[in-house]
């Protein structure tokens, strides 16, 4: 897998190369400082699969450069990274196609779950927009599965598609991780999978998130 990071503070293009090397050692790293060398590499390597993005870099609107990384390399997925967490401008962003938004906030393990979401074929979205109760899928709501998830489990579900481990679930739910890990159990047999990652993903895919 070859993923382009496109930032211009060196320090944090190290550390999210980092994190990316954790989840797989063999990913190949590109890194761009600017949206020319990062419009040069698309051009030259048609393999990129992955285009990690400071949207705060363009000078023209987030979406125009959306698209026409787009045009350049139709098959690279765009993470969009930003300084920003205003709710209304992520909702825009991801609802162009692009297959995640990380706020530069994001805690270290917020981060690596949102990465190891995003390499496996899942789309992240912040907690601040899961919280605004933006819809991406009309049918949510409609969906047979989605009745049968307890309102803990459909908790667990939001709290691991944000990449929190089971240890800020427990805080947050204000009980112990093994109730959590039972949640997580019931969840995984709900949606017939195996992980954390597939349960986002298939919850993704069935429109429960």
């Amino acid at each position: 897998m070859k993923v382009l990071i496109t930032d211009e503070q060196s320090l944090f293009i190290d550390g999210l190369s980092l994190r990316l090397k954790q989840i797989n050692q063999d990913i190949d790293i590109l890194q761009s400082a600017n949206l020319i060398d990062m419009q040069r590499i698309l051009s030259k390597e048609y393999d990129i699969d992955i285009l990690i993005l400071d949207i705060d870099l363009a000078d023209q609107n987030a979406i125009e450069v959306i698209n026409k990384i787009k045009t350049i390399s139709p098959n690279t997925k765009i993470v969009a990274i930003s300084a920003s967490e205003d709710t209304k401008n992520i909702r825009k962003i991801l609802s162009n196609g692009v297959k995640g938004y990380i706020p530069k906030k994001s805690d270290s393990n917020i981060l690596s779950g949102a990465l190891k979401l995003i390499l496996e074929g899942g789309v992240y979205i912040p907690l601040a927009v899961l919280d605004s109760g933006a819809e991406y899928n009309k049918n949510t709501s409609n969906s047979p599965l989605k009745k049968n998830l307890t309102n803990r489990q459909s908790q667990v579900l939001d709290l691991i598609a944000q990449g929190k481990s089971n240890k800020q679930i427990a805080y947050d739910m204000g009980v112990s991780e093994a109730t959590v890990k039972l949640h997580i159990n019931a969840l995984l047999r709900s949606l017939k999978v195996n992980n954390r990652t597939q349960a986002v993903i298939t919850a993704q895919k069935l429109g429960l998130i």
